[in-house]
């Protein structure tokens, strides 16, 4: 996809007269990577059936040669313009998952989070630098994220909990205008996947007697899978394959960072001893519908692994800086954590137990979202406010995640 090239396109003027349908809103939907991109699919069943309106894609980073978030454009069917082009076009409505390209715009924005929403970490610096340098993983509602020579860098600011909107006019007043509480797209998507859990098993090729055993990592050193390379070998080798089914389910960074070929080669002996691989774009919260229990570390997924109802054993991962409050920080303080120096098998039995005994899922979602079910609702008003359009009379799509589709050996 080369960035200096210009395409044929239902955007401006000069292929007008190709059109078939004319008079369209237009939307971008921006797609830095594929993280970004996911969380964005969420929102665009809220589109569908609507004539009104066309939907076009770009990568903001194009130029700098992220080829995870050109491969996620190219596999999803729609009109990916090169970002020269998107530049110089004009648009009714830009749907983004994170503030990169947004300041080359000049369109209406609606600016998503993806993973658990804003807020999750505290600022942190790398403890080993004598030189300051800037801090990562802050809290995403901070001027520096928000704004951009004292102007906000999206109209709307959809934020999944009230939690946030108070953190929001803590760090970055100025943004409280634009804040819309919306709720959690991807857990209500998954909450209305839970009652197809014996199709998502099936697909992930369990028994009946089997237990599905989910094992996530997020990325970056830190992690689970930073910190113990053989983290799905081991689970392997404990677990007896007649009784349980491992499920491997990587952040979509590691993949896009490392390259799909060099995961798939880390993992080929996991794989060839019964590990069910996950693609990075979805997958994931099919297995958490289907999962009896999840080992995971402070990455999102196993949030929503605690609130869909699996029960949670912890890898230890030191050192990452949570928010209190959140709901990593609540599932680090409650969670039991995983002992290397005893049987696995037991401690997942041990999490089941702790999970009915402390009521951990109803927590977790009650933090997830302040407004479970009504995401796609709220979302959907957000956009059609912004397009300044009347909504469609057509329900709002809540649907279940497709059948996951494992990694081939």
């Amino acid at each position: 996809m080369c960035d200096t090239a210009w395409v044929r396109s239902p955007v401006g003027r000069a292929d007008r007269h190709y059109a078939t349908r004319r008079g369209t809103k237009t939307v971008l939907v921006l797609v830095p990577h594929p993280v970004a991109g996911t969380r964005l699919l969420d929102l665009l069943p809220l589109l569908e059936a609507d004539h009104r309106i066309q939907v076009v894609f770009a990568d903001p980073e194009a130029g700098d040669n992220w080829q995870a978030g050109q491969a996620f454009l190219r596999a999803h069917g729609g009109v990916v313009l090169p970002w020269a082009q998107a530049r110089r076009s004009e648009f009714d409505l830009v749907l983004a998952g994170s503030t990169r390209g947004l300041d080359a715009l000049a369109a209406p924005t609606l600016l998503v989070p993806h993973g658990g929403g804003f807020g999750q970490y505290r600022p942190w610096r790398p403890p080993d630098t004598a030189v300051p340098r800037p801090r990562r993983h802050g809290t995403g509602l901070g001027p520096d994220q928000l704004l951009r020579e004292g102007r906000l860098r999206a109209d709307a600011l959809a934020l999944v909990h009230e939690r946030e909107r108070v953190l929001l006019a803590e760090e970055c007043p100025q943004a409280l205008p634009a804040a819309v509480v919306t709720g959690d797209i991807a857990l209500d998507r998954l909450t209305a996947s839970l009652p197809h859990r014996d199709h998502y098993r099936r697909a992930l090729g369990a028994g009946a007697d089997q237990e599905v055993v989910v094992v996530t990592s997020t990325w970056s050193p830190r992690s689970a899978f930073g910190r113990d390379p053989g983290l799905f070998d081991g689970v392997l080798a404990e677990l007896p394959p007649d009784r349980f089914r491992v499920v491997g389910a990587l952040h979509p960074n590691i993949w896009a960072h490392h390259g799909a070929w060099q995961v798939r080669a880390w993992l080929a002996d996991a794989v060839r001893a019964g590990l069910v691989l996950l693609p990075p774009e979805e997958g994931w919260r099919a297995a958490l519908a289907a999962a009896d229990h999840v080992l995971g570390d402070y990455g999102s997924v196993t949030a929503y692994a605690a609130a869909a109802g699996a029960a949670v054993l912890l890898e230890d991962t030191p050192g990452q800086p949570l928010l209190d409050g959140t709901p990593t920080a609540v599932l680090a303080r409650e969670a039991p954590r995983r002992r290397h120096d005893r049987p696995l098998a037991p401690q997942l039995s041990a999490a089941r137990e702790a999970r009915d005994r402390t009521g951990l899922p109803g927590l977790i979602r009650e933090l997830l979202t302040s407004r479970p079910g009504e995401a796609g609702r709220l979302l959907r008003h957000a956009m059609y406010r912004l397009l300044g359009l009347p909504e469609p009379a057509r329900a709002v799509p809540v649907s279940p995640v497709p059948l996951p589709e494992p990694v081939a050996p």
